[in-house]
Formats: C-alpha cells, sequence, structure tokens
C-alpha cells in the first residue's frame, strides 16, 4: 500500500506544495483541519476524491477543539505514511505510530530527536506559562518552501521504495 501525506492544514503555509509532490509522486493525500476551514478550496478541480491506484485528494474536517485534527490524524495513520505538521506533539505521535513526520519548514522529525523537541517545547510553554516570552518563529521564507518540497519528495521516495 503506497504511503498516504496527511496534511495538518490548519494555519498550514505548504499545503500547495504537499499536493504538488503528491500528485507528482502518484500518493494519496488528505487534508485535515477544522470544520470552519474550506479545506477542498487546495484541491483541483480534475483531482480524484475516491481512492484509487496512484494519487487522490480528500478532505478530513474535524471540530473546533484544540488538537481535534492532530488526533484525527493519528487515528487514520499507517506505517510508512507522512505527516505534515507545525506541531511537534503531532509529530511524536506520528513517530509512535511508524509514520514520518515532516515540518512545514522541511524539517524532518525523527525518533532520535523528537523527545528533545518535546522536551525544548514544555520548557518554552512554562517561561510563557509564568508570563516570560519566548523567540517566536522565524519569518516564513522562500528558503523554507524549498527545503520543504526537497525533504518532503526525499521522504515519499523513501517510502514507496520500501513500499515496493
Amino acid at each position: 500500500m503506497p504511503p498516504t501525506i496527511y496534511i495538518d492544514a490548519d494555519a498550514c503555509p505548504v499545503t500547495a506544495e504537499a499536493l504538488a509532490v503528491a500528485r507528482k509522486s502518484r500518493v494519496p493525500v488528505v487534508i485535515a483541519g477544522n470544520s470552519t476551514q474550506n479545506l477542498a478550496r487546495h484541491i483541483r478541480r480534475g483531482d480524484p476524491r475516491e481512492p484509487v491506484d496512484g494519487f487522490w485528494a480528500d478532505t478530513l474536517a474535524v471540530g473546533v477543539g484544540a488538537d481535534a485534527a492532530d488526533f484525527a490524524i493519528v487515528q487514520e495513520l499507517e506505517p510508512g505514511d507522512i505527516v505534515v505538521t507545525q506541531d511537534i506533539g503531532l509529530a511524536a505521535m506520528a513517530l509512535g505510530r511508524g509514520a514520518r513526520a515532516i515540518g512545514v519548514r522541511g524539517r524532518v522529525y525523527t525518533l532520535a530527536t523528537i523527545d528533545l523537541d518535546l522536551h525544548i517545547r514544555h520548557e518554552e510553554k512554562k517561561v510563557r506559562r509564568q508570563g516570560g516570552r519566548t523567540r517566536g518563529p522565524a519569518v516564513f521564507e522562500d528558503d523554507d518552501r524549498e527545503r520543504f518540497v526537497a525533504n518532503l519528495q526525499r521522504l515519499v521516495d523513501e517510502a514507496l521504495r520500501e513500499e515496493g
């Protein structure tokens, strides 16, 4: 079974790029987000919407609650699938399910580093809860987009090799 790319679409700046990689590589993609978003706007009119051999695209609309899309994605994951997310917690859950995870800036999450990522997130959250400030993310740039496309393509190629 080919890998499926799951996109955590809440504030995802690379949805179009992920869909382009899926089309090119002929793998399915599911765009997940809260039901207030128009998730289908990302899908081209001619894109197949039903599971077929090769590329097809679907949406997974979830409630507005915190982490609703994350849990819906995790519930659907199979080993070898790929998750596109800005959420380190979702990346950790995906890795735990045998899937791959990539951030929107092209950072590939691994089992070797995810614990440190979670620890840093926890420490920064503690600082903010105590009234402190942490540095926000850098401006999203074209280099981030290019890195994302290259690394997502590499992950898809690896998953397809392992499948075949």
